[in-house]
């Protein structure tokens, strides 16, 4: 990430051609404010957490929890069982790996019971989305949401299922793994073509079958794991400033088990047919995989270990691990010990971090990132983001004043700050860059004493001071307690802070 430069003041601009500053400076507005780190913590249910490499371009393992014994590459399996209350994350782009590539990639989970009795998984909830069936649209900052249909990549309508408490059709409710076996959970393609295509089975062009007719082909025992070959010099002339395509999936899964598991999640290109369409790989192929396979490649940039203070430029890493946390609760209050919170006076804010992580928690201190209790060690040391982790906010306002007060409580995105720079600081206008896409539900009382569930698609770019999700009067001597929650969604970038801000009085306007 890049650090941010200081306005220069104006007693310092001297006559002489002065060098040219980043156009943002002249845009930055500072909000002198309070901001507070995050009451609350995160839980330990474990997450499986596969988000590297996040662009596949070839077959091989992506996350293996599977003991590394027997294994052909045993550092691409961590030795860490599941069992209980876990939640499963992941998100991958497909690539070809040159223009008209359009090979599908099937990403397949197995699941294995290492015991001596049956062990039973409940799928408590799922959701997957290709960027096919969620594309990025150029949506708004806030739209009504009252059913789901609003969204805008396959992070955001993902976590807006779950958000939800739905299980997507076609997702088992639970399955039975017999002792010392394994079962294949999903076997979901990233096709890298239109959909229907591949659904309705039709044949990949001539330039990217097999050279050997027999290679890949239904049954070919003989080499189950062979990629689909691609020989130099063959697949139709692309233009130069042609890109490969590309697609992504998201998956998002609550489990149970009820005794220990291994579990993994591997990537397959399609077998094919022998008339040339592709078919989903098998449970054979998926356990050759498994034990045959190496970790995907290429690899993300490595991350930068922590705590170096003196590194201008840090990479945090993308994440592929067992990560420790999948939900944030947060009662909002005055003090620790305290019942509600006190709305600010009249023209003040109070902001909360959200998803803060190191180098960007505004001067707080706090780095919610989840920690990491199993990873790979070219991956993230903490699971910066915390994508699809629930964050679930409690907010007992009161307004002890002796007059009607109007409340905004608002989600914002200002730059990112790792010390306190006297507030927040946005950009206006923002910049172009989507930092934030998902779904808010806030539940509470209306002006009129309702109750009230309103879901809200809010898309954030970076230095966004946002529109407040909602507004409420207050009367003197009054309280009101809003919940506020979300799946901290993929595809977006953090940190966020959540605000709420006491309007000014009709007074202080003049």
């Amino acid at each position: 990430m890049l650090e941010f430069l200081s306005i220069v003041p104006l007693a310092q601009v001297v006559t002489s051609a002065p060098p040219v500053a980043p156009s943002y400076l002249s845009r930055e507005v500072l909000r002198v404010q309070e901001i507070r780190p995050l009451p609350g913590q995160l839980n330990t249910v474990p997450v499986f957490n596969s988000n590297s490499p996040e662009v596949i371009q070839s077959e091989g393992v992506l996350l293996s929890t599977f003991p590394p014994n027997g294994m052909r590459s045993p550092q691409a399996h961590l030795n860490y069982p599941l069992q209980g209350r876990f939640d499963f994350f992941a998100h991958h782009i497909a690539r070809g790996v040159r223009p008209g590539d359009v090979r599908t990639m099937y990403m397949g989970i197995l699941v294995y019971n290492p015991t001596n009795r049956t062990v039973t998984l409940d799928v408590l909830q799922a959701s997957s989305y290709l960027t096919q069936e969620a594309p990025f649209y150029d949506l708004p900052s806030y739209l009504s949401n009252p059913v789901g249909s609003v969204f805008a990549g396959p992070g955001s309508r993902a976590t807006d299922s779950i958000l939800r408490g739905n299980r997507q059709l076609g997702w088992p409710n639970r399955i039975t793994i017999p002792p010392q076996s394994s079962r294949l959970l999903v076997n979901l393609p990233i096709p890298l073509r239109d959909l229907s295509a591949l659904q309705n089975g039709v044949p990949l062009p001539q330039h990217l079958l097999p050279t050997d007719p027999t290679e890949g082909l239904v049954d070919d025992a003989a080499n189950p794991l062979g990629a689909i070959a691609m020989p130099p010099g063959t697949g139709t002339p692309a233009a130069t400033n042609q890109r490969p395509p590309t697609n992504g999936r998201t998956v998002l899964m609550h489990l149970q088990s009820d005794g220990p598991i291994y579990m993994a999640n591997l990537a397959m290109y399609a077998r094919i047919n022998a008339n040339g369409s592709e078919r989903a790989p098998s449970m054979t192929e998926w356990e050759s995989m498994l034990v045959q396979g190496n970790l995907v490649t290429p690899r993300d940039h490595p991350p930068t270990p922590p705590n170096q203070n003196s590194v201008a430029r840090m990479f945090y890493g993308r994440v592929a691990g067992i990560a420790q946390g999948s939900e944030w609760t947060a009662r909002l209050t005055d003090t620790p010990n305290s019942d509600y919170l006190s709305i600010p006076q009249p023209g003040q804010a109070i902001s909360y971090v959200i998803a803060s992580l190191e180098r960007g928690t505004f001067g707080t201190g706090q780095v919610q990132s989840a920690p990491m209790l199993a990873r790979y060690p070219d991956t993230a040391y903490l699971a910066n983001g915390n994508y699809g982790i629930h964050y679930n906010l409690n907010i007992p306002l009161v307004n002890n004043t002796d007059t009607p007060q109007t409340v905004n409580l608002t989600l914002q995105t200002p730059l990112k700050d790792a010390e306190y720079q006297g507030g927040l600081r946005f950009l206006n206008p923002p910049d172009d860059n989507v930092f934030f896409r998902g779904t808010v539900r806030l539940q509470y009382e209306d002006d009129f004493g309702v109750p009230t569930t309103r879901y809200l698609h809010v898309v954030q770019r970076r230095g966004q001071e946002g529109e407040p999700l909602v507004q409420l009067r207050m009367r003197r001597r009054s309280s009101r307690t809003v919940q506020v929650d979300f799946l901290y969604p993929p595809d977006s970038t953090p940190p966020q802070v959540f605000t709420i801000q006491t309007n000014p009085s009709i007074l202080d306007r003049f």
